[in-house]
């Protein structure tokens, strides 16, 4: 968790930059360079049931999550930088654990120069981190008592994209990366690894695994009626060293529903196909009522 925390305060210790032309007889520029917008949600749920015959578990959950923007746009250069973290707990009565209902750390940071003045398009380089917070654990029932095994952890897996390419950018709500060289990095603890590469495609023993190939990602968000915005986040990896045509699938979907200024109807849903990972979907979803703060 400590070194998680790192991200938190490298990202929040950043300050927003005003530059100012001082030339004689000529105006100050009072354009921002630096652009910064975020949500903090905080989401809680509570059941009790006593005696209701039909039927339910007594639980308490709760989720947290932060999304942070802070982009740069001046003299041709377009920088966009952005945080997804968010952490989830639910306890019931008969559980012996509390177990996790979310739990991610996502940075994007994509840099852009324009080609030509009034141009769209970009040259473009990006870097994008995933990982999680804390360790993750199969559960199973033996003799009657729940048990756990640890199956991931903090940067195991981690995985890093960087790469180089072209972007297309209509504005901050709206554009589309491509990028044919694309480096891919997969980080685990070797202790977890199994044979036949079945722990994210590392070998067993290995602590990394690298691949090589074309990267395209697209972020769309949109209003449909006051109050309601719908975010969309799409990456797609193709891996020229092995398996092309199997495309890994990274998609999000954040939606909005503002109730007033601090309350809010979030829902999230994400699916990822990955098949170094596991031979399917993986689906995430969050619902729920809650505080939703701006900064």
């Amino acid at each position: 968790m400590k070194k998680a925390a790192l991200f938190f305060f490298f990202l929040f210790g950043m300050t927003q930059v005003q530059a100012q032309d001082s030339v004689y007889n000529k105006p100050p520029d009072t354009i921002k360079a630096w652009k910064a917008k975020g949500t903090a949600t905080l989401l809680f749920n509570q059941s009790t049931f006593d005696n209701w015959l039909a039927g339910g578990e007594n639980n308490i959950s709760g989720n947290i999550g932060i999304n942070y923007d802070l982009n740069y746009n001046k003299d041709g250069w377009n920088w966009d930088n952005k945080l997804i973290a968010s952490y989830g707990l639910v306890k019931t009565r008969t559980s012996s654990f509390a177990k996790k209902t979310d739990d991610r750390l996502e940075i994007n940071s994509l840099v852009g120069r324009i080609l030509k003045s009034d141009s769209k398009w970009y040259y473009s380089a990006f870097v994008n981190f995933k990982t999680q917070f804390t360790k993750g654990y199969n559960y199973s029932e033996v003799d009657g008592v729940e048990t756990r095994d640890q199956y991931t952890s903090f940067l195991s897996p981690g995985y890093l994209l960087a790469g180089v390419g072209m972007l297309w950018k209509k504005d901050d709500n709206l554009k589309v990366n491509l990028s044919p060289i694309t480096s891919k990095f997969t980080f685990v603890d070797k202790n977890f690894t199994l044979p036949d590469e079945q722990y994210f495609g590392v070998k067993e023993g290995e602590s990394m695994r690298y691949e090589l190939g074309f990267n395209a990602s697209a972020y769309y968000k949109f209003g449909v009626v006051a109050n309601v915005s719908f975010e969309n986040i799409l990456n797609l990896y193709s891996n020229y060293l092995e398996d092309p045509q199997n495309v890994d699938i990274d998609y999000q979907l954040n939606i909005v529903m503002k109730i007033n200024r601090f309350l809010s109807t979030n829902i999230a849903f994400q699916t990822i196909y990955d098949d170094n990972a596991f031979q399917g979907f993986q689906i995430r979803q969050v619902f729920g009522v809650g505080v939703n703060y701006g900064f």
